[in-house]
């Protein structure tokens, strides 16, 4: 596996912090939080087929996700933070015959944070 995501690596750049767009058949490497992944869509009868490999660092098993997206449909791909930190999101969106790729910030006033519960225990 090393070796595909090596070699994905040399023929795709990294893609940039802000939003990115991509044609039918381009691929793009990208990252969210300790992920590293390659997302790419070929054009269906019933929409975009997106497809997006993703691994926890070069050794990690990768993970397949894909899905067929309309116009002005989106994928978001997600990576929980550690406890009391922020998740990482990632977005899809199709916009006309293009797909438009933009990490989303959470806004801190809108992060909960989960603990255990101390609620059954004496």
């Amino acid at each position: 596996m090393v070796k595909y995501i090596s070699f994905a690596a040399l023929l795709l750049g990294t893609m940039p912090a802000g939003a990115a767009e991509l044609k039918a058949l381009d691929a793009a490497s990208f990252d969210v939080g300790a992920y590293h992944g390659v997302i790419y869509f070929t054009d269906e009868q019933d929409g975009y087929r997106v497809v997006a490999t993703i691994a926890d660092g070069e050794t990690g098993l990768p993970v397949r996700v894909e899905a067929t997206l309309q116009d002005a449909q989106n994928l978001s791909i997600s990576v929980p933070g550690k406890l009391g930190e922020q998740s990482q999101v990632f977005v899809v969106s199709r916009a006309g015959a293009e797909l438009v790729i933009q990490p989303i910030p959470i806004p801190k006033e809108e992060l909960v944070i989960a603990a255990p519960s101390s609620a059954g225990q004496q």
